[in-house]
């Protein structure tokens, strides 16, 4: 049975949660010692001043069972805003019943509503329950491109690098 499925959009007393999810979904992708985010970063980060990202929770029966953290991009090609999907997670006890796709629908609406031309996310390339489940709800890869990525020590050092002109 599968149960009465609600999202929500999450608010500041959900960052205990939040955090908690983020660290579960870190160890299934054996990602836990990335993890320096505290609840006071995504407090600020998610729900201050300038929120960079939003989150949305998902339910079984009253019970909280995943979450799904996403924001705006851009695409200058279609001249249109879209929404970049940073993660999607459900518990392992709650999976395959639906609330990943639930979670999935709610975006692409948001999505529709907020006049985007995209919704897009990155998979880990041996998460093959994923891979699957993605290609389920019609999710196209797109092997031409790889992602980049800055963070740290290089981050700090690119950061601070002169321009050209610059004393």
């Amino acid at each position: 049975m599968k149960g009465k499925i609600h999202i929500r959009s999450a608010t500041a007393a959900d960052v205990p949660a939040i955090l908690r999810f983020i660290r579960e979904l870190a160890a299934y992708e054996k990602l836990s010692h990335e993890v320096t985010a505290t609840e006071e970063l995504l407090l600020r980060n998610l729900f201050g001043e300038r929120p960079a990202a939003e989150v949305i929770l998902a339910g079984l029966d009253g019970v909280e069972a995943g979450y799904a953290l996403f924001f705006h991009s851009f695409s200058t090609f279609l001249g249109q805003p879209g929404i970049y999907l940073e993660d999607l997670y459900v518990r392992p006890e709650f999976r395959g019943r639906g609330l990943g796709k639930a979670m999935m629908v709610y975006l692409a609406r948001l999505a529709r509503q907020r006049e985007c031309g995209r919704f897009e996310w990155a998979v880990l390339d041996w998460n093959k329950p994923s891979l699957d489940f993605y290609q389920s709800i019609g999710a196209q890869p797109l092997s031409e491109w790889t992602v980049q990525r800055l963070t740290g020590a290089a981050l700090a050092a690119l950061a601070e690098q002169k321009l050209p002109g610059e004393s």
